[in-house]
């Protein structure tokens, strides 16, 4: 199986597409790409504009940042080690803003189908002593009432919405119960954050497959000036309830624009 360690530097994609500017994300001209893969058992290459960006990209992980040239992309996930992108699981045109940091997320929809949905990360800078936690419903999963301190904060949370806090650096905790009950679904669970980054965590799977879990990256050094650093990626499981109270806090679409969208099963 070919890896994907070397596709993801920048001077292989470059190399390979010619499509990559500057080697940070403020450069100018480019944004700066996540992303995420959360469709369980579902290993893919991922094709930018026709030409192979990730290869052999794990379920439940996380690859970036990349580099690409600000304006319209397609991007096609297909089967692992598939020949090209003419035959793609999931496909769709993205809009990279210049000198934006976007996410890409591959995940299920409510109804469990394929979808591929863009978020804005947010790396504006911190203020001292907080840390931001982002938050994103990306799973086939029912609404849920977000509670903390046993009083809920949002009723009827679904997918894909995402919520943004920021809070003194430390831990937070909060359960979830099924929507309209007292029913714990969820919980309790602590998250600790640290002092200036950025934490985007997000659910996938699937509740009625029993794999619902978290996949999550930071960005550190906001305290001043943002720079990227993936820290983690994979499930969370005793993190989710923490994680889905966010959602409760603020709920908003992604900026990007995603459109022709293909959702097709894999295998």
């Amino acid at each position: 199986m070919r890896r994907l360690a070397a596709a993801l530097t920048t001077a292989t994609l470059v190399a390979a597409a010619g499509m990559l500017g500057a080697t940070t994300a403020s450069a100018a001209g480019t944004g700066a790409v996540y992303v995420v893969h959360g469709i369980p058992d579902t290993p893919v290459d991922v094709y930018v504009d026709g030409t192979l960006a990730i290869d052999d990209f794990d379920p439940l992980t996380v690859q970036g940042p990349i580099d690409l040239p600000a304006g319209d992309h397609e991007i096609a996930l297909t089967a692992a080690d598939a020949a090209d992108a003419s035959s793609p699981v999931l496909s769709g045109t993205a809009t990279i803003p210049d000198g934006g940091n976007v996410s890409l997320v591959a995940h299920l929809s409510a109804a469990g189908e394929p979808a591929l949905t863009p978020f804005v990360n947010d790396v504006a800078a911190v203020p001292a002593g907080q840390a931001r936690l982002v938050v994103r419903h990306t799973a086939a999963a029912p609404a849920v009432d977000i509670r903390a301190g046993g009083e809920v904060v949002l009723a009827d949370v679904t997918n894909p919405n995402e919520g943004a806090l920021e809070v003194p650096a430390g831990t937070i905790s909060a359960d979830v119960v099924l929507a309209g009950t007292d029913t714990v679904a969820i919980g309790p669970a602590d998250l600790t954050l640290a002092e200036g980054t950025a934490t985007f965590v997000h659910a996938v799977g699937s509740a009625d497959a029993g794999d619902l879990g978290l996949v999550s990256f930071t960005i550190s050094g906001l305290g001043s000036a943002p720079s990227g650093v993936p820290a983690g990626s994979g499930p969370m499981e005793s993190a989710l309830p923490t994680v889905l109270l966010v959602l409760a806090l603020t709920t908003g679409a992604g900026l990007i624009v995603v459109s022709g969208r293909r959702l097709v099963r894999s295998r």
